[in-house]
């Protein structure tokens, strides 16, 4: 009898500790629920509830996005701009971080110091500037300013994430493909890129939901309609004297589905142990 108490415990500790994260993933992701409930109600009922779910569910919200709004052209546009920025930044930084990690020298040493300091640089003292260089390249009110301009913030960031990883993948294995025949840049696209995955996924996931959140810069470069992004278009459901809760709520919903289908596209690559025992033997 005094031994099944300790097997009980053992037994019981998993389970226990599988609860207390659900409980804690519950709690941490409550408003999020509650965004998605009360996006099935209207305003009215939002704001007459006493209870955390709803009890009429309702479409409404989303009919009235889809025909009285420009929800999916604001969508579309932050879509656009969020893959066209971290593409564009993930290849200067991919390009850039590889060459910190495997050379040395004065010149990138200085560009490594510089972009700790860019990064200190607060964008929105560049923002007068910028607009100016823009208007006199005919480039206000296009999603192309944006891109280049996400892009540039992310690098120095984009950069350094980038070194880091490349800095724990074995100059060994590289060595190995130069033996095999492979050319410098061979070597870079089938070995380290490959096993590359993990540190460019987070670089991709942190880029995108950078461009994709973003309302400052979004909102002195884009003033007509047609090219809103969803940070800044989503603002007019907001009134003076009121505000329509149902399809803030909806909007806010719907724009939670394109981060969730970049995590679960990049979530297989977030893999540890890729690197375990590539240089044994």
């Amino acid at each position: 009898m005094m031994d099944n108490k300790p097997r009980m415990a053992i037994t019981m500790r998993p389970w226990l500790i599988l609860s207390l994260v659900t409980v804690l993933a519950l709690l941490v992701n409550l408003p999020i629920f509650l965004v998605v409930f009360n996006s099935f109600q209207s305003t009215d009922d939002i704001l007459a509830a006493r209870s955390l779910i709803p009890r009429n569910f309702s479409l409404v919200n989303y009919l009235y996005l889809g025909e009285r709004t420009r929800f999916w052209t604001f969508l579309g546009n932050s879509v656009i701009v969020a893959i066209c920025s971290t593409m564009l930044g993930m290849v200067a930084a991919v390009l850039a971080g590889y060459a910190l990690s495997r050379f040395q020298g004065p010149l990138l040493g200085a560009y490594a110091k510089s972009l700790f300091a860019i990064q200190m640089f607060p964008i929105i003292m560049a923002l007068i500037p910028l607009f100016v260089l823009f208007r006199s390249l005919d480039l206000i009110n296009s999603p192309y300013a944006i891109c280049v301009i996400y892009a540039l913030i992310n690098l120095p960031f984009a950069t350094s994430m980038a070194r880091s990883y490349f800095d724990t993948i074995p100059r060994e294995l590289e060595e190995a493909a130069w033996i095999d025949g492979a050319s410098d840049i061979g070597a870079f696209m089938r070995v380290v890129l490959p096993l590359s995955g993990p540190g460019l996924a987070a670089i991709t996931i942190f880029s995108f939901l950078f461009s994709y959140n973003e309302y400052l810069i979004a909102n002195v470069f884009l003033r007509k309609d047609d090219t809103l992004t969803l940070p800044v278009g989503i603002q007019m459901f907001m009134a003076q004297y009121s505000n329509d809760w149902g399809s803030l709520m909806a909007a806010a919903t719907l724009t939670v589905l394109p981060t969730l289908m970049l995590f679960l596209l990049a979530q297989k690559f977030i893999t540890p142990g890729g690197l375990s025992g590539s240089i044994k033997g």
